[in-house]
């Protein structure tokens, strides 16, 4: 028998390293092999790394050595374009003038290498990590649609199989966007809980890190090593950070799963409500409580972080809009840096004013709740290039409907995963979205993991051309 290695998520390919029946350099060898087949076409990564395979070598060399220094020992990720990398140019996603990143290393990838792994290469983003469709990128599901965004080449490359998880960054659902339209799994932690210093800003009050990856139990074990406290970020907390990993697996029998109506239901594509539906009525048999709840003042929400993104990225960029750098960005991202100049101060006042309406209502919604439970999207991926949508026949912008059902979550500051949870008509994947009280992840991973648990669809491989799987046989191949 043999087992696809590229189809293997990092917690089964660690184990394999460890235990010296898988070679780090076989696995980057065979990712790379991967990614120069595939991503020509899918345009998920705008720089491969020169020297994975060297450092591939060492990994394996430590190995022998029996010096294991963490448990991602060996494992390629991929980062995403807007955290800066020691040995990989940082470009935001712009050819705009002006701009300089240097180079080192982020505060959450100086975590993931000292925990052994290995940056295999810069997944594009959406300039600036403001927009939702991250060109040239492609749906893995489907060439001629969209992967989501900001952080789209993170999600093509992990539905692709090029990467067994990818970094992204999430400021209004940016990591459960392009989780939810290329059917993987995109965890945003609570507001600080991972350091954010050098991560190129998008909106400081808003930005969160996290990871895409092929399974939860990936997401809680990347948590594990991402989170902690950094001085480097004011905003990162310096709270206990619990093994994720290891309180994954126990029953979700009796908690309570809140199902928020409003706002969050009733203006979905058919496929989507039903996928979710079933979601719901598959977690009631493993025994959880469905509780329905009401949040108010939600349909405000999306003015008030809408004023709150736009300012903040105008301030980040006030030097390119005074120096007129900013004809050098794309149309769509030109125009958001520029009208931000428009928000008022009293703009401002009432959206933080909103804000902290919502994060009330929010935290008396959790005291009769553990999680909260919605679809990720109201839609799946659009064709690119589209310019409206009309998901239940009001047409809207699609930066408006991808968005819809995240950025709560960015405004409140909480918690949220979205998980594949079927397929739609056309067979496009569709995300069911979890959220939980700040600095609960525990929580959030463990109903994701037991949904996922029944629920096998992120297995299931988008219909690429050129696909030539590399294969560990039986017996292993030993370092």
């Amino acid at each position: 028998m043999k087992t696809a290695i590229l189809d293997m998520d990092i917690v089964g390919l660690a184990g394999l390293i460890r235990s010296r029946k898988l070679s780090p350099v076989t696995l980057v060898e065979a990712l790379l092999d991967r990614i120069a087949a595939i991503d020509p076409e899918l345009q998920s990564f705008i720089h491969v790394s020169g020297t994975a395979l060297k450092q591939a070598g060492k990994a394996e060399e430590m190995l022998r050595q029996g010096k294991a220094i963490g448990p991602l020992h060996g494992i390629p990720i991929a980062i995403k374009d807007n955290y800066l990398t020691r040995d990989m140019p940082t470009t935001a996603g712009t050819t705009a003038p002006g701009y300089d990143f240097p180079l080192r290393d982020a505060s959450a990838v100086k975590r993931l290498r000292d925990a052994g792994a290995i940056p295999i290469g810069k997944t594009r983003t959406h300039e600036f990590a403001w927009g939702n469709i991250t060109p040239p990128t492609k749906n893995p599901w489907d060439f001629g649609r969209i992967p989501g965004g900001s952080s789209g080449g993170s999600g093509a490359a992990v539905a692709a199989r090029l990467c067994p998880a990818g970094l992204g960054s999430d400021t209004g659902g940016s990591i459960r966007i392009p989780a939810s339209l290329c059917g993987v799994v995109g965890l945003k932690p609570t507001f600080g809980r991972i350091s954010r210093d050098g991560i190129v800003p998008h909106s400081w009050s808003l930005d969160h890190a996290g990871p895409l990856t092929r399974s939860v139990r990936d997401a809680a074990l990347l948590l594990n090593v991402m989170a902690g406290y950094d001085p480097n970020d004011t905003a990162c907390q310096d709270r206990p950070v619990p093994d994720y990993l290891a309180l994954l697996g126990q029953p979700i029998a009796g908690m309570k799963i809140g199902v928020c109506r409003n706002h969050f239901f009733g203006a979905n594509e058919p496929d989507v409500e039903s996928a979710v539906e079933r979601a719901i009525g598959e977690l009631a048999r493993l025994g959880a409580q469905i509780v329905e709840l009401r949040i108010d003042h939600l349909e405000y929400g999306l003015g008030a972080i809408f004023a709150i993104e736009l300012a903040s990225s105008s301030a980040y960029h006030d030097q390119a809009l005074q120096s007129g750098a900013t004809a050098g960005m794309t149309d769509d991202v030109r125009t958001l840096v520029e009208i931000g100049r428009m928000v008022s101060a009293s703009d401002m006042i009432k959206a933080e004013q909103l804000r902290a309406v919502l994060m009330q209502n929010f935290f008396k919604a959790f005291e009769k709740v553990d999680v909260i439970l919605t679809p990720a999207l109201p839609l799946t991926a659009w064709e690119a290039g589209q310019t409206e949508i009309d998901v239940t026949s009001r047409k809207e912008s699609p930066l408006e409907a991808s968005w819809r059902l995240t950025y709560p979550f960015n405004l409140t500051g909480m918690p949220a995963i979205s998980v594949p949870c079927g397929f739609d008509r056309r067979d496009l994947p569709i995300g069911l979205q979890l959220a939980a009280k700040p600095f609960d992840e525990a929580t959030l991973l463990r109903v994701a993991h037991a949904y996922e648990a029944i629920n096998r669809w992120g297995d299931r491989m988008p219909p690429l051309r050129k696909i030539d799987r590399a294969v560990l046989p039986a017996g292993a191949e030993h370092v």
